[in-house]
């Protein structure tokens, strides 16, 4: 008796683990409408989807980033992001991550530069979470990129010998990134490592999905801010590559 008893016991705290998890991977921020029109393809601009990755691919690209989206947000929320970019030359290349959390899969990107042998400079980066394990994964395979991007994001791993070129970019109205933590850690990057702070921007404005919980109030559109992050961005791009 005692032993169907622990089984009906341990039967019922797996079901309400599973219910605790599924209610958890389904609370996320998802891509709005604006995101979605993104992601259809133009003339000049090819969007293709292989497997998990969804790319923006331009003609003639020589430059490519990829991207991890932000903690629980839906990694189709940066299509604007990437369709921009893509808009000045540069392939964007959207990893989506188990129950959007890029702490799930760190090494997401290995694999997809081979998919596009034609890019000969190759940055990752991301949005929050997504940025710092973007970086994590910098610093073990920092002879495949040219670059680190990280937008309202840090490093916490040893990036300051690695090699690579990094900018890191911020909104002023951001009530998500942790300061302190971003000031702690802002020594793992090189010392020549770019900083800008967009007056105006929030933590959610890189991506769209909405009003993030917490976040600041901006004194600009998402669209602005997105305008503004690729103006940093190719310059960046244009001005690091080996």
């Amino acid at each position: 008796m005692k032993k169907h008893k622990g089984l009906k016991l341990g039967i019922l705290a797996m079901l309400l683990l599973c219910g605790i998890c599924w209610m958890y991977a389904a609370d996320f921020y998802h891509a709005d409408d604006v995101a979605v029109a993104a992601m259809s393809s133009a003339a000049d601009v090819t969007v293709e989807q292989k497997g998990n990755p969804l790319a923006f691919i331009p003609e003639n690209a020589e430059t490519g980033l990829i991207f991890y989206p932000g903690g629980k947000v839906e990694y189709t929320a940066y299509a604007p992001l990437m369709r921009a970019l893509a808009d000045n030359g540069v392939l964007g290349v959207l990893v989506r991550m188990p129950l959007n959390l890029a702490v799930l899969d760190v090494n997401a990107a290995k694999g997809i530069p081979e998919q596009y042998p034609k890019i000969k400079h190759w940055y990752i980066g991301g949005h929050s979470l997504g940025g710092s394990m973007a970086a994590s994964h910098a610093a073990k395979n920092a002879s495949a990129y040219d670059g680190l991007v990280l937008l309202a994001s840090y490093s916490t791993a040893d990036l300051s010998t690695s090699g690579l070129s990094v900018i890191s970019i911020y909104g002023s109205e951001d009530g998500v990134l942790n300061m302190e933590k971003y000031a702690e850690y802002r020594y793992n990057l090189p010392a020549a490592f770019e900083e800008y702070i967009i007056e105006g921007g929030c933590h959610a404005g890189f991506g769209s999905y909405g009003p993030q919980d917490g976040d600041g109030v901006p004194t600009m559109t998402g669209e602005e801010q997105i305008a503004e992050t690729v103006r940093l961005l190719t310059a960046f791009f244009n001005t690091t590559k080996e």
